[in-house]
């Protein structure tokens, strides 16, 4: 697999005659066709088949993974253009393997989703995840489970092979985590009693098979209460089977200050679960100065802390899809950044005319431009090159696995990437 960083010049077919690979491959892998123009700095994933199948008449996509000793869902992940879908015409031309892709070892991977994601982009996705969490159960003051249409999410997980995580979060309709709600439920059993007795129910009604649980901006003095109601529900779901995930605000030290962090105890949670799920970006935020949304420098530090607690083996790295585009000159307080999916971030490029930068520092891509109105801009996204650092990353410190938020924000290339990078961890 490469990653070729487009030059003034480079096409399609002269990008993929460099690396011996198809154009209709390069462009569906990117989330392109062979019409689109390309951006310079844009960066493109680019794998070189090994083995090739033209589809015969009356064939199908199981008797040819059968031909080739391969699951269905490994054919599906070597071929991204199938978007996930099993029917062939005759004539089609699918990729057996690739040269040159020495796994960089087996990672479970995760991907959050809302229930109004596309089903295309769904079922793009899904042959690459160990896991699927559709987003999220909140809980009311008394402590019910608010509800989630999750039906089809999680029938398309099950045809899939991929395992649903129920989240549990205290985000409320409106859209924000509630610190009230946190702080009502950890201070009284009987009401945990209730929602706990609930989430079992749901799970096994639904057939979930484990639980994400996503607290944020509790109260600091209720930090032993948030650990040992999170210990509670490892104990009682862990009787069942089922595995319990904590999901951590992106910390550095033990006395790391402000609401978002001081409650969420490394040493605490990583004990109390069993994995915890490293919320590693938004440095980048919505009312927050303009840069990278995950650079790599504080997300190495956040997981070397996280290291110094639990094993990797108990970890799972988060990584962004989405983007920030920015009106300039920032204005604490005032400048709200627009967010879209890094997809959309390279296709505005396009639009615009711009050229993509990449921070080596950060390795995170950004690009400048000015609008209709003539106000300056600046985006950072996520592309191949900075998901291979932080997929790297994670294979290199033996994570358990890599979490994605979230699928709905597309990002065709990191599917391919993800399948050249690492052997996908399956249960």
């Amino acid at each position: 697999m490469h990653i070729h960083v487009v030059k003034r010049g480079d096409t399609l077919s002269s990008i993929a005659a460099m690396h011996d690979a198809l154009p209709a491959f390069v462009a569906a892998d990117n989330g392109l066709t062979l019409s689109t123009p390309l951006v310079i700095g844009q960066a493109l994933v680019v794998r070189t088949p090994k083995t090739l199948h033209t589809v015969r008449a009356g064939e199908t996509l199981s008797s040819i993974a059968r031909d080739y000793d391969l699951s269905v869902r490994t054919l599906l992940r070597r071929n991204f253009f199938l978007h996930g879908r099993e029917l062939l015409r005759e004539g089609d031309v699918l990729a057996i393997d690739y040269a040159d892709e020495a796994p960089l070892g087996t990672l479970g991977v995760n991907a959050y989703a809302y229930p109004y994601i596309g089903g295309e982009l769904l079922d793009s996705v899904l042959p690459y995840l160990t896991y699927l969490t559709p987003f999220t159960y909140g809980i009311t003051p008394t402590g019910v489970l608010a509800p989630l249409d999750d039906a089809r999410l999680l029938e398309r997980a099950a045809r899939y092979g991929a395992k649903s995580l129920m989240h549990l979060s205290t985000l409320t309709p409106e859209g924000n985590f509630s610190s009230e709600n946190a702080a009502l439920l950890l201070q009284n059993d009987r009401a945990q009693s209730a929602l706990l007795a609930e989430i079992l129910q749901t799970m096994a009604k639904k057939g979930y098979y484990g639980l994400d649980v996503d607290f944020e901006y509790v109260p600091p003095e209720l930090r032993e209460d948030y650990a040992a109601f999170v210990c509670r529900l490892r104990e009682a779901l862990n009787a069942e089977g089922k595995p319990v995930v904590a999901a951590l605000a992106p910390k550095t030290s033990a006395q790391q200050r402000g609401l978002l962090y001081e409650a969420h105890d490394y040493a605490l949670l990583s004990k109390a679960a069993n994995a915890v799920f490293l919320m590693t970006y938004e440095w980048g935020y919505t009312y927050g100065e303009p840069q990278a949304i995950a650079p790599l420098p504080q997300v190495r530090a956040v997981l070397d802390y996280a290291l110094s607690v639990t094993a990797g083996e108990n970890i799972f790295l988060g990584a962004p899809l989405y983007a920030y585009d920015w009106p300039l000159p920032y204005e604490s307080g005032r400048t709200r950044a627009e967010t879209l999916s890094s997809q959309a971030a390279i296709m505005r490029a396009r639009l615009v005319g711009a050229e993509i930068e990449f921070d080596e520092t950060a390795r995170s891509p950004c690009y400048h431009y000015f609008d209709k109105m003539r106000r300056e801009h600046v985006v950072w996204f996520e592309d191949a090159r900075s998901l291979r650092a932080k997929i790297a990353l994670a294979a290199e410190k033996g994570l358990q696995g890599i979490g994605f938020w979230q699928a709905g924000r597309e990002l065709a290339q990191a599917w391919p990437l993800l399948d050249a990078l690492v052997t996908l961890e399956t249960l």
